[in-house]
């Protein structure tokens, strides 16, 4: 008789994965009203989370809130002149994935400029 065609298939052995600790971010949203000096803070805060190695990812520019307001230049007579006011909130994200003691005390007692406001939260 003829022998069969098929091949006989070795079952390959999977390889073993090895748990991972669980990964901890701190993620830190800085806003501020004037972009220069919101990219000064942000270069200062990786500056100092980069000397102690940890692993940044961003910063992440998010979308640019604009408040608009339009108010009558003239209270009485000249209703069609008015004036357009707007005010820009710049915000960025950064995330630092499993940070050190270390890495949260040098962020704690940086001195950023005024007008620029940090919220930390630890996922």
């Amino acid at each position: 008789m003829a022998e069969s065609t098929f091949k006989k298939i070795k079952k390959v052995p999977k390889p073993k994965v090895k748990k991972e600790e669980p990964i901890s971010k701190l993620r830190i949203r800085v806003m501020a009203y004037e972009y220069k000096v919101l990219d000064l803070s942000v270069k200062q805060i990786i500056d100092t989370a980069l000397r102690y190695d940890a692993k940044i990812v961003g910063p992440i520019p998010l979308p640019t809130e604009i408040k608009k307001w339009t108010v009558n230049r003239s209270p009485f007579v000249y209703k069609n002149a008015r004036e357009q006011f707007e005010m820009r909130v710049h915000r960025r994200v950064i995330d630092i994935i499993n940070p050190s003691p270390k890495i949260m005390d040098s962020l704690t007692n940086l001195s950023l400029p005024s007008g620029v406001s940090i919220d930390v939260k630890i996922i």
